[in-house]
């Protein structure tokens, strides 16, 4: 079943969207605020991603260029901010259609129905991520440094991939630990995680008592710092 990420505050667009989206066979996931829709995105895995520009805590052009990083499943914008400046910005920063509230609802499901049937074609994640000198060939399961192999453990590379799936998101201990978490049913724990991070940066920082790529985030989390 497709499964479609709506990101808007409008409540009442919200219920009824979500029950015509439902009726359509899709399954759907909400978030009201970016904060939300970070964390969503983290855990979540997405044929179609549906974006309101304005939010309480943000923007839906910042969250658009953000998934743009990782990810080529197709997005709309369906937003009530229609000058043409808008519409070439989100447009221009990747997202694959642009709708203007107040719409069509029979429109904007077939317009919904015609990215879905491509997203097979979107939705695969790159094979090559690189950023600050750090480059993981996901095939092969390799990370590396200026050029040179990596040696890294297994949740060592899971969570290098992580991170760098989520460029400048801060990750906290319990989203980390969702993905790390051992599927022989070996339990990780803050403590391990602290070690893999440490042990992380030891081979990925230039200076591993400075970090710059792995950040802290006082009280949050951690974070991919794409700015070095």
């Amino acid at each position: 079943m497709k499964r479609i990420f709506f990101v808007e505050d409008d409540l009442s667009l919200i219920n009824g969207l979500t029950f015509a989206v439902k009726k359509q066979g899709y399954e759907i996931d909400v978030a009201r605020t970016s904060l939300e829709a970070e964390t969503l995105w983290i855990n979540g895995k997405y044929d179609l991603v549906i974006l309101d520009v304005s939010l309480p805590d943000g923007s839906g052009f910042d969250i658009c260029q953000k998934i743009r990083q990782t990810s080529k499943v197709p997005i709309m914008f369906l937003t009530a901010a229609d000058e043409e400046t808008d519409i070439i910005m989100g447009l221009d920063i990747g997202a694959d259609d642009y709708i203007t509230k107040p719409f069509k609802l029979a429109v904007f499901l077939s317009r919904i129905n015609a990215l879905l049937r491509r997203s097979g074609n979107f939705s695969q994640p790159e094979t090559e991520l690189s950023s600050g000198g750090i480059m993981l060939q996901r095939l092969k399961g390799e990370g590396y440094k200026n050029g040179e192999l990596l040696d890294l453990t297994g949740n060592e590379y899971k969570l290098l991939c992580l991170f760098m799936e989520n460029p400048d998101i801060v990750l906290s201990p319990e989203q980390i630990l969702e993905s790390l978490w051992d599927c022989n049913g070996n339990y990780i724990d803050n403590k391990a995680l602290t070690v893999y991070i440490r042990r992380l940066r030891l081979k990925i920082e230039d200076d591993p008592g400075e970090p710059t790529k792995i950040v802290t985030v006082r009280g949050m989390g951690y974070k991919w710092n794409t700015a070095g």
